[in-house]
């Protein structure tokens, strides 16, 4: 190694001694290969807060109001979950191995690094993402923030299908916009399942929106703010990114619709399981 040549060099130039090989200095050891960090300590963002809900279950209604908070930015749906990290190469892999980094471990330090921008750039304390899909991958949330904090926002399944379908009829039919509404129903149910927080059902929340949002500030260690019912029109209201249709583009909370008398059949387990059927 060029270190022991040199030492070896030097020797000799100032005593004359040559080092036999079994008396030459060893390589120092290898540093051990580090243990994947403590997400705990390891994240920018301190408790975010997810709704975990299905497709039209007023999700964009709760953010608005959750954004009017002092404290609290909630904005567009974010989709981080679909923010993916690429190994271009094999060298790459083996590199990030021996850091102690897998492909999910990068994803998430990423994930953190854009929500945390975001809320610094928003200038408030805590960060709320409303991405229906996040129900998907409740799992993965809670791995990468373990103190995340949730909040399941419930509406009654068959009004839920019912605005799936008017929401893009030339796309679904009713019986499809049911089917399809109801993996998303499934999925905010596994995470009721297997976490933590606070249910909060679209009926209760348009009926007595005080009564909710007080509810849901207690749950997040929050002071309650009047200013919350007076949201204003959403900052982003576009397709794909929220509703955008005229309730939540009139910025004050309306009536919700009245419940279903025709429930379909495939959402009747979920009604009853929800506490939607007599």
């Amino acid at each position: 190694m060029t270190w022991q040549r040199t030492f070896n060099d030097a020797l000799v130039r100032y005593t004359g001694y040559h080092l036999r090989k079994a008396e030459r200095p060893k390589a120092p050891p290898r540093s051990p290969v580090r243990p994947p960090a403590d997400a705990r300590t390891d994240r920018l963002l301190s408790a975010p807060v997810f709704i975990l809900c299905p497709v039209r279950s007023g999700s964009t209604l709760l953010r608005a109001l959750l954004n009017a908070h002092s404290e609290l930015h909630a904005p567009h749906e974010l989709h981080v979950r679909r923010l993916g990290v690429g190994l271009g190469t094999r060298l790459a892999e083996q590199a990030m191995e021996a850091l102690g980094h897998n492909r999910a471990d990068l994803e998430h330090l990423l994930w953190d690094r854009v929500l945390h921008r975001e809320l610094v750039r928003s200038g408030k304390r805590h960060i709320v993402d409303k991405t229906p899909a996040n129900a998907f991958a409740y799992e993965r949330i809670a791995t990468c923030w373990p103190d995340a904090r949730f909040v399941f926002l419930l509406r009654h399944p068959a009004s839920i299908a019912a605005s799936w379908h008017e929401a893009a009829p030339e796309r679904r039919s009713r019986e499809e916009a049911a089917g399809d509404a109801l993996r998303y129903m499934k999925a905010v149910q596994r995470a009721r399942a297997g976490l933590r927080g606070l249910t909060v059902r679209y009926e209760d929340l348009t009926a007595d929106p005080a009564r909710e949002t007080r509810a849901i500030c207690d749950f997040l260690g929050l002071g309650w703010e009047p200013g919350m019912l007076e949201y204003g029109t959403p900052d982003v209201v576009r397709k794909g990114l929220g509703d955008w249709k005229d309730k939540i583009v009139s910025g004050t909370v309306q009536p919700g619709r009245a419940a279903p008398q025709d429930v379909p059949e495939v959402l009747r387990p979920m009604c009853e399981t929800w506490g939607y059927l007599p």
